[in-house]
């Protein structure tokens, strides 16, 4: 099953229970916008490149619209409507009033320069800018973009339309990022996990963790998991993956892959195949990397008995149906990784209100809008309905009435 038919196939489930009607139901499924753009820039070498970019801006009924752009080879229209629309359903589960949107360009920025990348991502924004801002669609770093992706795209938005920081969030502290921004996503895996934990009598010290992936949301979510007692048993990135029944020591694996660029080669464990961390010897399984990880061709042999969806998509409803039946818990992404969106929420307030909050009020906020949000989705869940199920019912259903409201 393709991405963007996964998540179609979640929502549908949750509007037929809802019996929202084919007028609503298609209303809910068909992006608002969507914005293909041709990016011709020059090269270093003298040459020039032509790209494609989009944006789907997927719905805006309960706010603004909010989603990150991402610069990989992968991206293609029907992965960024999908993330679009799961964009849609997280902002709603966490109860921001944003509406979702995503954007990306297809390139491989590994092999771009700087002064490449910045030259791109200007002209994205001379293709989209008249189509984004703060009351608009307000993007944000993903997959091949970071801090200063959104320094480049703040300076020339404002270009045409002023200083408006407001208009990106995950902006360096100088320009009008928030603090506790860059840690956000991980450490909303760490709150999703502590507040199932806790409905369970538990708490996250002495569990063993397996995390896929190990760019920003996997990295650190593996050092907060780390300091909160956890073992991190295994991790992998494209480079490879490592393995330590005792625990790995993740400054050193962060410190060698910041210097290598890749976790192949760490000393600190014995080297295994990255596929395998998806199935090796865990408690808690983190699928941090890209969507359809978990399928139906490796569900049954993993090992784990928590998933915390750490990427968006990483599993199909294959793999959900194998994990439903096997009893595995699956902390569902619309949930999980909700931590990056939700601080972004905060760093728009802050840039809106031009006042800046400490790191501790951040991690504060963010700590009681995930336990909140944790109460809301119980509320939603019993025994007739997984954790996935009850969340994308309390999503649609809170876009749907405001929808109606706004008809």
């Amino acid at each position: 099953m393709k991405f963007i038919e996964a998540s179609r196939y979640y929502f549908e489930q949750a509007a037929k229970v809802l019996d929202l009607g084919p007028r609503l139901t298609r209303q809910l499924v068909v992006p608002m916008r969507e914005l293909k753009v041709e990016l011709t820039v020059p090269l270093d070498s003298g040459d020039s490149a032509t790209f494609v970019g989009f944006r789907i801006q997927h719905d805006d009924s309960r706010g603004p619209m909010k989603g990150g752009i991402r610069y990989h080879p992968s991206v293609d229209p029907d992965e960024v409507i999908a993330l679009a629309s799961l964009m849609t359903w997280k902002t709603a589960v966490v109860d921001l009033p944003y509406g979702g949107a995503k954007g990306g360009v297809n390139c491989d920025p590994r092999t771009l320069s700087p002064a490449e990348l910045q030259r791109l991502t200007r002209k994205l924004v001379d293709r989209m800018h008249e189509v984004i801002g703060p009351n608009l669609d307000s993007p944000a770093p993903d997959m091949g973009t970071n801090a200063q992706t959104m320094a480049w795209i703040v300076d020339q938005y404002s270009n045409y339309h002023g200083w408006t920081p407001a208009v990106v969030t995950g902006k360096p502290i100088e320009l009008g990022g928030s603090q506790g921004r860059e840690a956000a996503t991980g450490r909303g895996v760490l709150f999703a996990l502590e507040a199932y934990l806790a409905d369970n009598d538990r708490v996250v010290r002495g569990a063993e963790v397996a995390i896929q992936g190990f760019g920003n949301v996997g990295s650190w979510a593996a050092r907060l998991l780390a300091e909160q007692g956890a073992r991190i048993v295994a991790v992998s990135d494209v480079t490879g993956a490592t393995w330590n029944a005792k625990g790995i020591d993740v400054a050193a694996l962060m410190k060698h892959v910041g210097a290598t660029k890749g976790i192949i080669g760490f000393t600190g464990g014995e080297p295994i195949a990255p596929a395998d961390v998806l199935t090796c010897r865990c408690e808690v399984l983190v699928p941090a990397a890209l969507e359809g990880q978990l399928t139906a061709a490796n569900a049954n042999g993993v090992q784990a008995q928590i998933i915390v969806e750490g990427a968006n998509g990483p599993t199909t409803p294959e793999a959900d149906e194998v994990f439903r039946k096997r009893g595995i818990t699956v902390i569902p992404d619309i949930y999980a990784n909700a931590g990056g969106v939700t601080v972004s929420y905060f760093e728009w307030v802050q840039n809106i209100q031009q006042y800046r909050w400490t790191e501790e009020r951040v991690n504060q906020e963010l700590r009681t809008r995930m336990i909140q949000a944790w109460a809301d989705l119980k509320a939603h869940s019993g025994k007739a309905l997984d954790l996935r199920q009850a969340a994308f019912q309390l999503a649609v259903t809170r876009v749907a009435k405001a929808t109606l409201l706004r008809s």
